[in-house]
């Protein structure tokens, strides 16, 4: 009996084009495919043609689908999972999975691939030799901690933000860091309407403050000096 593994695949954070041909032809030998949202893996899976098992594994089901996951693999399965956009575990679902996969000595496998903080960062002009990524700040809880910490990051720092607290973000990091300091907005990465806006939090503040704000982005902020 083969033995079992969990192969790790990036997706496309926009782009269709964005996948390696290692990656699709994991995707197409994998027995199944764990994916956070079915309907949005579907339609990658449809543009290339790949016919497989979909199991549905996100944030508000992988404790639950932990075990069950475990015994397949045991049981000699090659699951490949992905993540809606970008690499698994990266501000999505997988951590938990990867974790537990090593503590039983199942095998695990991560192929390199599409990650929306590395093509904004490189863009930034900021430096890109030491950098901290955080992911999402916390909403509430915490989020005042997050911003103190902040102010002594001496590594450019990388985060997520949604479209509806991009400017309370944005002002918040101004208020904590100083509002000269240098800042790199990218949104929509890889997609029709891809932009990135450069410049002091003063300034980029005035500009998303005058045009619509829509689409994923990706903060990249000087750290000091």
């Amino acid at each position: 009996m083969q033995e079992g593994k969990l192969i790790l695949v990036p997706t496309p954070i926009g782009n269709l084009e964005d996948i390696t041909l290692r990656g699709l032809r994991i995707l197409k030998e994998a027995d199944a495919i764990l994916a956070e949202d079915t309907r949005q893996t579907l339609k990658l899976l449809n543009h290339y043609q790949i016919n497989k098992p979909l199991w549905s594994y996100h944030a508000h089901n992988e404790h639950k689908q932990l075990a069950h996951l475990i015994q397949e693999l045991q049981g000699g399965k090659i699951l490949a999972q992905v993540s809606d956009a970008g690499t698994p575990a990266i501000s999505d679902p997988g951590f938990l999975l990867v974790r537990e996969c090593l503590k039983n000595n199942i095998a695990v496998e991560c192929l390199p691939g599409a990650t929306a903080f590395v093509p904004a960062l490189v863009k930034s002009g900021l430096p890109a030799d030491a950098f901290v990524f955080l992911g999402f700040l916390p909403e509430k809880k915490g989020r005042q901690t997050a911003f103190q910490k902040l102010v002594t990051q001496e590594y450019t720092m990388i985060f997520y933000e949604s479209p509806h607290r991009l400017l309370k973000t944005l002002t918040q990091l101004s208020e904590y860091l100083g509002s000269n300091r240098l800042v790199s907005v990218s949104r929509e990465l890889t997609k029709m309407f891809e932009q990135t806006v450069n410049g002091t939090l003063e300034e980029v503040i005035l500009y998303f403050s005058t045009h619509p704000i829509k689409g994923e982005f990706v903060l990249v902020v000087e750290g000091k000096k």
